[in-house]
């Protein structure tokens, strides 16, 4: 049974993880520092670290010189992808960008133990495509159409083509793009992931291509791009189609001619990296207007994979949310939680606007909510519209102070939601989910929507 450290000081993320290990047959131990690695355990006696990249005292990446036997999986938030791309540099086989799902977390973990497993003549394994994941392992998928997904991610992802992967948000386009990865002879080398519409379009250039010292104001030092990072292995940019113009033509010459140019630079370099793109956008449509670039439009729609929305997935309907109460009922302590034939026809009646992740909010809601191991429809809450989220002024206002204290370095650049996570994390201990909800401005559902999407699962107590 393969054995794993997790190095994180948020106690609450500390837990998540090690419970979501422990369910998929993990041996797991956890400390809150390097330091405290150290003390307790020998970190190079494990199979894998998975390590926060900021630490009280040595940073995670410090792991990587200290356990040299051991792979080391960088967690890092989307606002630090930049020392991501630096942890992979220092030598950290992956990283993970926070917040992440369960099956990310889970596929990735699997990725990298499947590498790095000894082979029978006592060496480092070089993973084939059959040695590794399958997609309908990291995928579910029973109907016909995702069967179809499944066969054409098989023939395409051992190739070197160039992938578009469309599909409505919530449908899984990022999970197709691991799959791709991890059936490919790029398995052994980094998958690196950008969400193209998070990036403010003033530094995606930089972000993408990288820079030198002084080519911009507040460019004090050369940054290596997130495509150099990725060389040798696959790059991922989810929502293609709000890359600006500038950025889509320098992307242009990666595919046509193997080559980055950094921002500020007069030279190009090769790189050697496997694309593969996705959108929910029509780029065709966008080509017409002028908005994407037609030449980058059909370098990018090599291959296609279309992924179909839920609600042309009915007979999968029941089978995901069965699988999203299993995870459920073992973070929440109730194993046997059921769905009432009510809550069954609900789902299967449901358009599902928002798709698999609309369907796995609905069940983590409707389990943390629950007071027995039967979810009934009112539960599911299907019916209501969002739309009341917000958060106050007093909540910004109250906290500056505190977040200031905490992270004098940062909180000049905390979002909105760097925000309510930390008042989260901070109030939960001593107030029940209810108070959380009033003092935020939102409703319970939506406390528990945003939890959901920030990573920050619940603290069992008794007052709650």
């Amino acid at each position: 049974m393969p054995r794993i450290l997790i190095v994180e000081d948020e106690d609450i993320i500390r837990s998540a993880v090690r419970k979501l290990l422990l369910h998929a047959g993990y041996e797991v131990e956890d400390v809150g520092s390097v330091e405290e690695a150290e003390q307790n355990h020998d970190p190079d006696q494990f199979d894998l670290i998975i390590s926060d990249l900021r630490l009280p005292g040595a940073a995670g990446t410090e792991l990587i010189n200290r356990a040299p036997n051991t792979p080391v999986l960088i967690m890092t938030s989307y606002a630090s992808l930049r020392s991501a791309v630096d942890s992979m540099k220092m030598g950290a086989v992956e990283y993970i960008a926070k917040p992440f799902d369960h099956d990310e977390m889970l596929a990735a973990v699997e990725s990298i133990l499947a590498r790095t497993a000894p082979t029978p003549n006592g060496n480092q394994g070089t993973p084939t495509a059959t040695e590794n994941s399958d997609p309908a392992s990291i995928m579910y998928g029973q109907c016909e159409p995702m069967q179809r997904v499944f066969t054409l991610i098989r023939k395409v992802a051992p190739t070197e083509t160039t992938v578009l992967v469309q599909g409505e948000s919530g449908t899984g386009k990022e999970l197709v793009a691991r799959a791709l990865h991890l059936l490919s002879p790029r398995a052994t080398k980094p998958l690196i992931s950008v969400n193209c519409a998070a990036i403010p379009e003033s530094l995606i250039e930089s972000e993408l291509f990288g820079h030198e010292k002084g080519a911009f104001t507040g460019a004090v030092s050369a940054r290596t791009g997130l495509i150099e990072a990725a060389d040798g292995g696959s790059l991922f940019l989810d929502e293609i189609g709000e890359l600006p113009a500038e950025a889509q033509a320098r992307l242009l010459r990666v595919l046509q001619e193997g080559e980055i140019r950094k921002v500020g630079s007069t030279q190009s370099q090769k790189v050697n990296v496997r694309m593969i793109a996705a959108t929910h956008r029509n780029l065709k449509a966008m080509t017409r207007t002028g908005e994407f670039r037609e030449d980058l439009y059909y370098r990018l729609n090599v291959m296609q994979i279309r992924i179909p929305p839920l609600r042309d997935r009915q007979s999968d309907i029941l089978g995901l949310a069965r699988r999203f109460l299993v995870t459920q009922g073992s973070k929440v302590g109730r194993p046997n939680l059921n769905l009432s034939p009510e809550a069954m026809r609900a789902l299967e009646r449901h358009r599902w606007p928002g798709n698999v992740r609309e369907l796995e909010n609905a069940i983590e809601r409707a389990s943390i909510l629950s007071d027995g191991d039967i979810i009934t429809p009112s539960l599911l809450d299907l019916d209501s519209e969002g739309g009341d989220e917000y958060i106050p002024e007093s909540l910004v206002a109250g906290n500056n102070e505190q977040l200031q204290a905490r992270e004098p370095d940062s909180a000049n650049d905390l979002s909105l939601e760097d925000y309510f996570q930390h008042f989260v994390l901070e109030n939960q201990d001593r107030m029940s989910e209810t108070e959380l909800a009033q003092k935020l401005g939102i409703s319970r559902k939506s406390l528990w929507e945003r939890r959901q999407r920030l990573g920050i699962p619940r603290k069992k107590t008794s007052g709650n």
